[in-house]
């Protein structure tokens, strides 16, 4: 009984609040997210896009590996990677059902394995990035890079939102329950319970829906009062405003020491092909 309390204090939703606000605001003392919002998106472009194009298994390991120390470094919450492992799985699951439904046999397992490897690391690094960069942060990036003004606010905004509108839906969802009749049997393996909570998420769904359309609508109204969108258009208003981000020696150092890493990699790929040959 302990352990089954203990277990639902930790999936509690204020607990996933927490969690969420720890993630966009809680890293901020860490080495990545001190670096430049810049150095972090150029490090993104090859760890989020080249292991799509990687094939071979020990330079996607040697990848992972590295990957797994930049998400140490960036101090990632448990909850974020319990939900990651249970997408891969979950993922890699019913890719592997299919396969052998359709006709397959074992030797579909060393391509999904490899599948999932690639994912893994896209996902880390993902992870690594924007667990780094509070929504502050992330725009200021977006706007120094070039992105439109209402597109970087509207990220951040959506950023900042989320732990409540995830307080929001699970008022809307007991409010729900208080209201409704719950079933008087659970069923054999509490299918009668499960089918009624089922349907009270996706109930809960749409009055969530129409108070974030109000309240958007409100957030916009205000900026526009106090000029904001006329703000991003001006290139003078942005200057001053990103005065403070540039480039500074950690930041070379970190994209240096990625760089000889992945050389690293590739070098001892090919010594141990020719070492292979000649043996």
């Amino acid at each position: 009984m302990e352990y089954t309390r203990k277990l639902t204090e930790k999936l509690s939703v204020e607990q996933v609040k927490i969690e969420l606000l720890n993630t966009a605001y809680g890293n901020n003392e860490t080495f990545l997210a001190k670096l430049d919002p810049r150095t972090l998106f150029i490090w993104y472009l090859y760890f989020g896009i080249a292991p799509w194009f990687i094939h071979n298994q020990s330079i996607l390991i040697g990848l992972f590996l590295f990957m797994i120390i930049t998400t140490f470094m960036s101090k990632v919450t448990p909850l974020v990677i319990m939900i990651l492992c249970l997408g891969l799985l979950g993922q890699g699951g019913y890719l592997l059902i299919a396969s052998w439904f359709f006709g397959g046999d074992s030797q579909v397992i060393v391509p999904l394995l490899t599948l999932t490897l690639k994912l893994s690391i896209i996902s880390l690094a993902s992870i690594t990035v924007f667990c780094s960069m509070d929504p502050e942060k992330l725009s200021n990036g977006l706007l120094k890079i070039g992105v439109p003004g209402q597109v970087s606010f509207s990220i951040a905004y959506g950023y900042r939102m989320l732990p409540s509108l995830l307080e929001e839906y699970h008022h809307i969802f007991l409010s729900f329950r208080l209201r409704g009749k719950a079933p008087e049997k659970h069923g054999i393996f509490y299918w009668r319970s499960l089918i009624y909570f089922s349907k009270i998420a996706v109930l809960s769904f749409y009055p969530l829906l129409l108070s974030t359309a109000k309240r958007a609508r409100t957030t916009v109204e205000a900026l526009e009062t106090k000029g904001s969108f006329y703000a991003f258009s001006r290139p003078e208003i942005k200057k001053i405003k990103l005065a403070h981000l540039r480039f500074q020696f950690k930041d070379y150092i970190f994209l240096i020491l990625s760089t000889l890493y992945v050389l690293f990699l590739y070098t001892f790929k090919f010594l141990f092909l020719v070492v292979s040959k000649l043996l």
